[in-house]
């Protein structure tokens, strides 16, 4: 039977943050992540990881052709060297550090491409970003930063298609590699498909949101959600 506590909470993070992902382009693991992860721990990475899995499909439903696969190509080569990593992280790293280190990453890196004229986007920044992607996101569910810097100058139905490709791939890839590895218990499975409908609600009601940022406004709003999310994950594990 599902937890009345975890589909309250749990479903309003996941809302909340479907919402932000299926306006920008990443969201839904930088505002789902915190709040899981700090009340509901045993839950974690897995549940916000079926999620991940998921969500995307939506967007991809709409806006599929306008993804960047030459581009994802290496980019998810990068993420398929770097999920053993992020295992390994999970079983040998405290949770502590491991959050506060991935969000001085995030921030570092938020910090580089910001002030950057053009992010260069290249063989070596593509696989460099899926390698830190796919260790931080199996280890943490939030994996989108990296890439998401580099495509930050794009047009929004680029942004949010050539993500959601990497997200389900790289989301599926994590699971199974949890799995294999036997730190991926079946609550966690459940847990995340309960959260399904509100992460499905989340990318509806985000429908005018889309419209709105595609005006010009999408690269100021991806910039300000990665930089949340990396104080967010630096802040929690501080306090």
């Amino acid at each position: 039977m599902p937890d009345l506590d975890f589909l309250l909470i749990g479903g309003l993070a996941a809302l909340v943050g479907a919402i932000v992902q299926s306006s920008v382009g990443l969201g839904v693991g930088l505002v789902a992540t915190p709040i899981v992860t700090m009340l509901f721990p045993s839950l974690m990475p897995g549940a916000i990881l079926v999620v991940a899995a998921v969500l995307p499909l939506a967007t991809l439903t709409q806006e599929v052709r306008d993804a960047d696969l030459r581009g994802l190509g290496w980019a998810f080569g990068g993420r398929v060297a770097g999920t053993p990593l992020g295992v390994l992280l999970v079983a040998a790293v405290p949770a502590r550090a491991l959050g506060i280190v991935i969000g001085v990453v995030v921030l570092a890196a938020l910090a580089a491409t910001t002030w950057s004229r053009e992010v260069p986007r290249n063989r070596g920044t593509l696989t460099t970003a899926g390698v830190i992607s796919g260790a931080t996101g199996t280890a943490s569910g939030i994996g989108g930063p990296p890439l998401a810097l580099l495509y930050q100058r794009e047009s929004g139905p680029r942004v949010r298609a050539t993500l959601a490709v990497f997200f389900v791939a790289g989301a599926m890839l994590s699971l199974a590699t949890l799995a294999a590895a036997g730190q991926l218990p079946a609550r966690q499975i459940t847990a995340g498909l309960e959260l399904l409908p509100f992460v499905l609600a989340g990318f509806v009601l985000a429908g005018p949101l889309r419209g709105y940022l595609d005006a010009g406004r999408l690269r100021l709003a991806l910039l300000v959600v990665v930089g949340a999310s990396a104080v967010a994950l630096i802040a929690r594990n501080l306090i």
